[in-house]
């Protein structure tokens, strides 16, 4: 079975649970997800069933769309409210003060990745040099974020709490943005609460509960109708030449193009770096 589900992920699962409640559930080990999620954040989680796992690498690279909720005043290991406590002070903040800081973010620039995150420095995972007490230089990365808006702002126990709304590049770690806001402050932040409400084009609109995708209750989205590529139904001269994964002439004039078998997708090919006028098989579906 091939296709594509949107599921909003409940509080407290890992991105690894879901697609192994959905492998359970469709009976096949070909399911993986197109952007991680923290166990503290709901929302848009992309799953690719079957052969669709090899278009996951266009799904990732594309922008999201988060509402994420930062306490200013607070410091931990993991930047949320789920690791130890570092640091604490008083930390109010106007809301003028706030937006200036928010507009300063606005922009690309290079984010110092977590010390709990998967990324990778010198073939060691940077979470296992924190659990071994093990110091580390921090890689940076760079992140775009697109737009940064104030939702709310509130005040408790001498600390600023505020939600935003922010669009951002892929990469982006959002409990880092926190920090880096609360940085432009003189101040420290963590994320207390995390949503994302868009990946691409996918949206919580297009999305399902698991317990309803596990009750049999969704709609399966088909490659050609969430990529933009110039789909071309498989000419009879073609069809075997596709079928091979066979070079062929570029007479679309297009960089890439989707091959339809009866309005299924079954083929992604892109120009030939060698030579432009030909297209070579990228991605068999």
């Amino acid at each position: 079975m091939n296709g594509i589900l949107v599921i909003d992920k409940p509080k407290n699962l890992t991105s690894r649970d879901v697609v192994n409640e959905i492998s359970r559930y469709f009976k096949t080990k070909k399911v993986g997800h197109t952007g991680t999620l923290d166990p503290l954040a709901t929302g848009v989680l992309v799953i690719c069933l079957g052969s669709y796992t090899k278009i996951s690498e266009l799904l990732v690279a594309t922008d999201k769309e988060y509402e994420a909720e930062f306490i200013f005043g607070k410091l931990t290991d993991t930047l949320d409210i789920t690791g130890n406590v570092i640091k604490e002070e008083e930390a109010i903040f106007s809301k003028e003060e706030i937006r200036k800081a928010l507009q300063k973010m606005i922009g690309i620039y290079n984010q110092e990745v977590p010390i709990y995150s998967a990324v990778k420095v010198n073939g060691k995972k940077l979470y296992e040099y924190a659990r071994n007490n093990e110091e580390v230089v921090l890689p940076k990365h760079e992140v775009n974020i697109k737009e940064l808006e104030l939702l709310d702002i509130q005040y408790n126990n001498n600390k600023t709490v505020i939600k935003v709304r922010c669009l951002v590049s892929k990469g982006t770690y959002i409990r880092a943005l926190g920090n880096d806001i609360a940085r432009k402050l003189n101040s420290i932040a963590i994320m207390s609460n995390l949503r994302r409400t868009k990946q691409g084009k996918f949206t919580l609109k297009d999305s399902y509960k698991l317990e309803d995708v596990l009750d049999g209750k969704y709609e399966l989205l088909n490659v050609e109708d969430v990529l933009d590529y110039h789909k071309v139904e498989i000419p009879a001269n073609l069809k075997e030449k596709i079928k091979n994964g066979a070079i062929i002439d570029n007479i679309y004039n297009e960089e890439y193009i989707l091959f339809t078998e009866n309005k299924k997708a079954k083929a992604i090919y892109k120009i030939y770096s060698k030579d432009i006028t030909k297209l070579k098989p990228w991605k068999m579906l």
